[in-house]
């Protein structure tokens, strides 16, 4: 009997994680630190409530079907902002919006990928990208970082074959946390290019980059779309999580072809979303820089709080955006460990086993550290806990 789709690839890891709370009592001291998800837990601004509730209200058009693609005004300002941001000319008729940055992703590959073809994935990878992979009967071709979590195009250039479509780079980096500098998306951009494969560049964390200006001038090339295909997402900037709104940047033909995929499974972005996504764009410019700051301070208290864990053997491989990616010294596999913590330090967080090929040794020897929704106190708990852990 032939297998489903779904059985190629593994459970979700934030689902198989939250089961490992069932039946455990966290002490009243020793209350549970949840970083193993990093999406927003609180809700939006409330002049952004006020604006989805108003719109509920008054918008009869926002309960109906919309444009496959998303409402027109939304791309625009889309591409409004980006051409500015990065000093580039981007058309409307270039944006689409996506139930959520993931679907921007599944639609990018069903558009350019069929079964048998390849997809190189630095490593450790964000496991959506490699679920979906799987599902799709598409190779996830993994590509191995340095220990600043990087990947080199001269490896990259070594593992394309004839079935390649695609390098996906995810910057500022989930699971990793690291941003990659200009001139590497450059590098990989002009390896894709020469190859005539997509460089795909997911910066669902691009408002929370460190580095001011434009993170990488690729759309500055006249012929970006050809090569270019850029996921974002709203969810984190505006906490509009469970909205599911996201966008996808490349060619009008690429587009197209999406639009075919998105038809069949959504036939549209959620609508209130969409009005509430836009609205944010338009105005909460200075909400958004310091939700911008905040993010930066508590990767600020990782860097601050590392030292005590340092002296115990840890050490910080890449911190930025929403996570910190650590390496234990400890010589039990990150998957038992990072279970072995909710029970015996109160701690959630995901191993490096959820974000590497099975049996990849740098997986069973780190964990990612979702950070986002722990304040600088709680930083400094967690790292207190850490550093009496003994395996």
């Amino acid at each position: 009997m032939t297998l489903p789709r779904t059985a190629a690839t593994f459970a979700p890891p934030v689902m198989e994680a939250r089961r490992w709370l069932e039946g455990v009592t966290f002490p009243d001291k020793r209350p549970l630190i949840n970083v193993s998800q990093a999406a927003p837990v609180a809700a939006p601004p409330e002049p952004l409530l006020q604006h989805i509730a108003d719109t509920a209200l008054t918008n009869p058009e926002a309960h109906l079907y919309g444009p496959v693609l998303g409402l027109p005004e939304l791309r625009t300002e889309v591409a409004t902002q980006w051409s500015a941001a990065y000093t580039a000319e981007i058309a409307p008729a270039q944006v689409a919006i996506t139930s959520g940055c993931n679907q921007a992703f599944c639609a990018t590959l069903t558009a350019i990928a069929g079964e048998g073809d390849e997809v190189i994935l630095p490593t450790p990878w964000y496991f959506n990208h490699k679920m979906w992979l799987d599902m799709q009967g598409v190779t996830a071709v993994p590509l191995s970082t340095d220990a600043q979590l990087l990947p080199d195009p001269d490896h990259a250039a070594a593992l394309i074959t004839e079935r390649t479509r695609a390098i996906v780079l995810v910057t500022p980096n989930n699971p990793g946390g690291v941003e990659y500098p200009a001139e590497l998306v450059r590098a990989m951009y002009e390896l894709a290019k020469s190859r005539g494969i997509r460089l795909i560049v997911d910066e669902t964390y691009r408002d929370f980059d460190s580095r001011t200006g434009a993170p990488h001038d690729l759309f500055g090339d006249p012929d970006w779309q050809e090569t270019l295909v850029q996921l974002y997402s709203f969810s984190k900037a505006y906490r509009l999580t469970g909205h599911r709104i996201g966008a996808m940047v490349g060619s009008v033909e690429l587009l197209a072809e999406a639009e075919k995929f998105l038809d069949t499974v959504t036939i549209c972005p959620n609508q209130l979303g969409q009005h509430a996504a836009l609205w944010g764009m338009q105005n909460l410019s200075h909400w958004l820089a310091g939700e911008r700051a905040e993010i930066l301070d508590r990767r600020a208290a990782i860097t601050d709080n590392m030292p005590n864990l340092a002296a115990q053997g840890w050490e910080l491989q890449g911190a930025g955006a929403y996570f910190a990616y650590m390496k234990h010294p400890f010589d039990m596999p990150s998957d038992q460990l990072a279970q072995q913590l909710v029970r015996s330090h109160s701690i959630l967080t995901l191993p490096g086993t959820m974000f590497t090929p099975k049996g990849d040794q740098a997986g069973k020897n780190t964990l990612r550290i979702a950070f986002a929704n722990v304040e600088r106190a709680g930083i400094a708990d967690l790292f207190a806990r850490l550093a009496t852990v003994k395996a």
